[in-house]
């Protein structure tokens, strides 16, 4: 067990260390404890290995499908007004739901910060509440992090909205490769993108040199590199990904967000992913895939010289390390090069967008993001409207697309 630096959250490495927790730890030693777990790992070997942990304490399990909204989870928050230990077993939907709900049984505060009406895609708990149901994170997927993060995703009416708050992070997570040892390798792949993605979008989006801080941002992107080589290598082999690297792939995605990696950074030198979650809603296509679709053209606009998206010089100086990190030399140009990194390792991203739906979705952006907002940096729609019309630049033909929202 290890307790992660600047926060209480513990580590515990699988089912067992928490099976001794909870006989050992008079905080919650014979408390009555509530399962939430995803359909998809519903009765799966994980799931029994941590209805096994429990025991007896286990009084009550739910099942869920599906991102849910603020709807569900108000009325999971009403549910759980009278449990004393949650467990969330499920990938990053599910854990941003349970993360939301525990905190939300603190009371009006919570849910009335969750529901005033407003226009910004970013929803900051302030002041910290504090949550009265403790949390238990068991995370079935990679790359998401969340059972390590202080944020949140949830949909409303007018996109997916993002939720910040130091109180959301669990107080434990348990890492167990048994909880993905049936994630399909596409999913490994994606995983391993997504947590190189948010490692290194800090490091490019800002200016400036933090030398102790870009040196651990290198270091552990291009191990995430390697790693995500070897899943591709296991994939062609017509072989499953190892329980040692999905669970390294699993801590490092957690890890991702420390705050030791990005502490004295622009707070929003994360343009990308604003922009990417946006376009994922607007289409109703997978987060990893607008990712995936959008990091070409984006580094390209960057190393352009488009220095409210990132620092050019910054941007190549991690390229320059990243791009041998794989058995095959991957090209010197940023785009191109991590344009072929994503293709190696199979990850979709073909986008369809016509001119009108990418304008329709720039202008959404601006609006939860900019105008007036500071996390755009000044964008504005023709910008991002270049953007994602390149992003969607090698999809195949449009057909049956609904109307621009």
């Amino acid at each position: 067990m290890r307790t992660t630096g600047g926060n209480k959250r513990q580590s515990l490495s699988g089912a067992d260390e928490l099976a001794r927790l909870l006989r050992n730890d008079d905080a919650i030693r014979g408390q009555n404890v509530t399962v939430l777990v995803d359909d998809a790992v519903r009765d799966s070997a994980i799931h029994q290995r941590v209805a096994g942990a429990l025991g007896a304490a286990c009084a009550e399990t739910l099942v869920f499908h599906g991102p849910g909204d603020l709807r569900s989870v108000l009325a999971l928050a009403e549910r759980l007004a009278g449990a004393e230990l949650v467990v969330g077993l499920g990938g990053g939907s599910l854990l941003d739901q349970a993360k939301l709900a525990t905190l939300a049984v603190a009371g009006p505060r919570v849910s009335a910060r969750l529901t005033v009406p407003q226009r910004s895609g970013l929803i900051v708990l302030a002041p910290q509440p504090v949550r009265p149901v403790p949390l238990i994170a068991v995370p079935t997927t990679v790359g998401t992090g969340s059972e390590s993060s202080a944020v949140a995703c949830l949909t409303y009416p007018q996109g997916k909205r993002l939720i910040m708050g130091k109180a959301l992070r669990p107080e434990i997570a348990v890492m167990d490769p048994l909880a993905t040892a049936t994630l399909p390798q596409e999913l490994v792949a994606e995983g391993v993108l997504e947590a190189l993605f948010r490692l290194v979008s800090p490091y490019v989006g800002d200016h400036g040199d933090l030398p102790p801080q870009d040196a651990r941002v290198a270091d552990t992107a291009r191990r995430l590199v390697r790693l995500g080589y070897e899943a591709r290598d296991a994939a062609r082999a017509g072989q499953r990904c190892s329980d040692g690297l999905r669970l390294e792939i699993a801590e490092l995605s957690g890890s991702s967000h420390d705050a030791w990696f990005h502490s004295g950074r622009d707070p929003y030198a994360v343009k990308g992913w604003l922009v990417a979650n946006e376009l994922s809603s607007a289409l109703a296509i997978r987060k990893m895939t607008a990712v995936a679709a959008l990091l070409p053209p984006l580094w390209r606009a960057i190393d352009a010289g488009e220095g409210r998206l990132g620092s050019a010089r910054r941007l190549r100086r991690l390229w320059s390390l990243l791009r041998s990190e794989g058995p095959e030399q991957l090209p010197a140009d940023p785009a191109a090069g991590v344009a072929a990194l994503i293709d190696s390792w199979g990850v979709d991203r073909s986008v369809r967008l016509t001119p009108d739906h990418a304008e329709a979705v720039a202008l959404r952006i601006v609006r939860a993001w900019g105008a007036g907002l500071p996390m755009l940096g000044g964008l504005a729609a023709d910008d991002l409207s270049s953007l994602l019309n390149e992003a969607a630049g090698s999809a195949p033909p449009v057909q049956d697309l609904p109307p621009p929202a």
